[in-house]
């Protein structure tokens, strides 16, 4: 069974400064019907104007990954963490017992896209961690890169939750997944088109899927799969 969620069903808030869907329910956007999928808890769509960003703020209990897709995001956090993140990076923090950070679009002039999704830990009072990787376009074009897992498989990076997420970038191409038993997916377009199992999905869409052995992805974009317990 596949599930569609259109783009422009999402929350949607435009502050001037930032421009931002959320697919799940998030802050003043409360749907009750939408709460997140499995573990899955958000995935929020942003862009961040030149210069501004959000100021330090604190969370836990929460595994968070930051994915960009254009511009440059500049962190910092209560860890002792500095970073800029790009498009290829992955950066995981888990909160855990708590932590405090701050996310902001260091550019003068060009505007920053990124997604920010939140996964449930498999405990809460984890001890707060960081972690950021690249993957290199030729490693996510035509094929299901491991970009985020609980065991830090094929050099992903490790989050405290029975969830694999794949990236792919995809130019006419298709690419399968297969579930193991009693596994579940969302599947997000990042940017471009795409097909899953032959419905057509555009740039923010996003599916539950239950029940499916195999999917087949296809399109020209960029695409997320998560793989759910």
């Amino acid at each position: 069974m596949i599930k569609i969620r259109k783009a422009e069903d999402r929350g949607h808030f435009d502050h001037g400064w930032l421009n931002t869907f959320h697919t799940f329910s998030f802050a003043d956007y409360y749907d009750p019907t939408n709460m997140g999928f499995r573990t899955l808890r958000v995935i929020n769509d942003d862009r961040v104007e030149p210069g501004a960003g959000f100021g330090m703020h604190g969370h836990r209990d929460m595994e968070i990954i930051t994915y960009v897709l254009d511009g440059e995001l500049g962190h910092k956090d209560s860890m002792g963490n500095g970073s800029v993140i790009r498009p290829g990076e992955v950066q995981r923090m888990s909160a855990g017992t708590g932590v405090r950070h701050s996310e902001v679009n260091p550019s003068p002039v060009q505007w920053l896209h990124l997604l920010q999704i939140w996964i449930l830990p498999e405990r809460e009072g984890i001890t707060p961690g960081y972690e950021q990787k690249m993957f290199e376009k030729d490693e996510r074009q035509g094929r299901l890169r491991l970009v985020a897992s609980p065991d830090g498989a094929d050099g992903s990076v490790t989050i405290h939750q029975d969830v694999r997420l794949y990236a792919t970038l995809l130019d006419e191409q298709e690419v399968t997944h297969t579930f193991d038993e009693k596994r579940y997916g969302w599947l997000h377009v990042a940017r471009g088109v795409a097909t899953l199992n032959g419905i057509e999905m555009r740039q923010g869409d996003g599916a539950a899927i239950a029940d499916e052995k195999t999917i087949t992805i296809g399109g020209t974009g960029e695409v997320l799969l998560f793989d759910l317990n």
